[in-house]
Parts: C-alpha cells; structure tokens; sequence
C-alpha cells in the first residue's frame, strides 16, 4: 500500500539549535502511525512542520504523492490534514454543536440574507458523533460539562466531518485518567476504520501499542526506530524511548571505571 503522507530527511532549525535532523516516516490510509519520544524529543516541531505552521528547513514532504509545501495550517486542512491539539481549542461554555461547527458554520438562505442554520448543525453534530459511538443526550449542553474523553472525540469527530484525510493527534491521552484515556483509544481505532491516516504523537508506549500499526521513535529531533506492529514489543518500545542503550553504555562505563581503580 501506498503512503498517504510521507516525509523524508525532514530538518528544522531554530538557529543553533537542531529541532529535527533528517526525520523520515509515513502514513498509510486505514492505520495508526505512532510517534513516540519523551519531552524534548522533537515530537511538537515535527506536529507543527506536518500541519503547516512551520516550514521545514531541509528535506520533502509529500501528501497522495505529490510534493508540497503550506504556507500555514488552513493549507493544510483544505487538502485533508487535521490536527487536534492537545487543548482542543474549545470555549467550554459554548454548546457542543457551537463548537463543532465554529470557524467552519453552516448557513441556509442566499447573501446578505444567510443565516447560521442551528437545526441542521445540532441534527448533524448528534449525527456525526453517534457514528463515532458517542451517544450525546443533549447538544445544547456547554462542551465543558463533557469528560475530557469525550471532548477529544468532539474534536476526532469534528475533523472527520471536515474532511479530514490524515488526523494528527497531539498526546490525546496525556492529562486523562485510564478509563478516559481508553475512550479516546477507542475513537482512534473508528477514525482508522473509517480509512483515515492517524498520526497518534505520545509519549506513552502502554497507550500506543494497543491501537498503533506504525511505531517512530524520536530522541533528541531524529529517529531511533522504526518498526511495524509485528516487528517489535511493548517493552521494547519503552527500553528504546527511555534511552535504554545510552543507559546500558553509561552502566558498562561505570563497570569499567570501578574495574580499573586499584
């Protein structure tokens, strides 16, 4: 299969700092690419090169396979690359329907006489959400009144109805209890069936191994590993991401230096 999205030797810099370093991955319709590293592993920059707010400094970037190059995230979005921040960018006490729609609102009747058509927002908002498995009583309701699951799946379900063709995710479990965090993980998995490319950033490899298909590993702006599902194990992924072999080579150097003092 193809890859939907896809770069290569993606660098970034910030003047002499190295944001990223000759980065490659990619993303195929109908799976979960999981980029994980710590903080500080370069995982926001490469977010922010992927949704168009920053350019890469080096490298290619190619989207249906084609070259191409935003010049800011509504770029990005037109041709089908959403991102969902992990703040959500919600008012929480604006309705649900209120903030599916806010930037992108739906109107009936012909200008200067259009209006916000509000009936067939709220039918739709219950709609969209109800194929995505959530069952919501009333979208009236402030959206802040919703756990923060179902606040990341307002935003899952909001960027599929847009069109999205690729949904990044940034650390969507990160501030979320187990049992709200496997409600997202959950979504994840139906935005996937749904034939979206999802790039699921994280920094928990327990949250990313049940739904992930696509493993990259980023440590200090460059890739340490990539592996498909079949190739690799959790503990694996946790011994790579928490500098496992730099752990190990600082233990032998101990070893050695205890060996040789007389």
């Amino acid at each position: 299969m193809s890859a939907l999205l896809e770069i290569e030797n993606i660098s970034k810099y910030f003047g002499n700092v190295i944001a990223l370093k000759d980065v490659s991955a990619h993303v195929r319709a109908g799976e979960v690419t999981c980029i994980l590293g710590d903080n500080g592993a370069g995982k926001s920059t490469l977010i922010k090169v992927l949704c168009g707010l920053h350019k890469a400094d080096q490298g290619h970037y190619r989207f249906d396979g084609k070259l191409v190059e935003f010049e800011s995230p509504r770029n990005a979005l037109d041709v089908g690359i959403a991102t969902v921040y992990q703040d959500l960018a919600m008012i929480p006490l604006m309705s649900i329907w209120r903030n599916f729609f806010m930037g992108s609102e739906i109107t009936s009747g012909r200008w200067p006489f259009s209006r916000f058509d509000v009936a067939r927002a709220k039918a739709i908002v219950v709609d969209e959400l109800a194929r995505m498995g959530i069952d919501i009583r009333d979208p009236d309701q402030p959206v802040g009144t919703l756990s923060g699951g179902e606040r990341q799946s307002v935003a899952i379900a909001r960027a599929i109805y847009l069109g999205a063709r690729v949904l990044i995710l940034d650390e969507p479990t990160a501030a979320l209890g187990v049992k709200q965090a496997e409600v997202v993980l959950r979504y994840i998995v139906e935005a996937k069936k749904r034939g979206l490319g999802v790039i699921f950033i994280t920094h928990s490899p327990h949250h990313a191994f049940p739904v992930g298909d696509h493993f990259v590993i980023l440590r200090r702006g460059r890739v340490h590993g990539d592996f498909r599902k079949d190739e690799i194990e959790v503990e694996r992924l946790v011994y790579l991401m928490a500098g496992g072999i730099d752990l190990d080579n600082l233990k032998s150097a101990i070893a050695e230096a205890e060996e040789s003092v007389p």
